[in-house]
């Protein structure tokens, strides 16, 4: 029972550390959008909509769906 309750703790403590990383994820988008990335009219659109999402989302609390959005807007970057 004790270990069942320390891996509890584990993966609870776990998850709030990806929880608090949506920052730095809006920070690299951030960065990468300062160098003008070469991309089309459509994906530069959706690059900035999604990572307006993830800082909707990450102020709301729900950093699942924060990291879904960044991480798309961060893998059409190519970062």
């Amino acid at each position: 029972m004790q270990k069942t309750l320390i891996a509890a703790a584990l993966a609870l403590a776990a998850g709030s550390v990806f929880a608090h990383n949506c920052p730095n994820e809006m920070k690299a988008i951030d960065a990468k959008l300062a160098t003008n990335p070469k991309l089309a009219d459509a994906d530069m659109a959706k690059v900035k909509a999604l990572r307006a999402d993830g800082e909707a989302q990450h102020k709301a609390g729900k950093h699942d769906d924060s990291m879904k959005s960044l991480g798309e807007a961060k893998k059409m970057l190519g970062i």
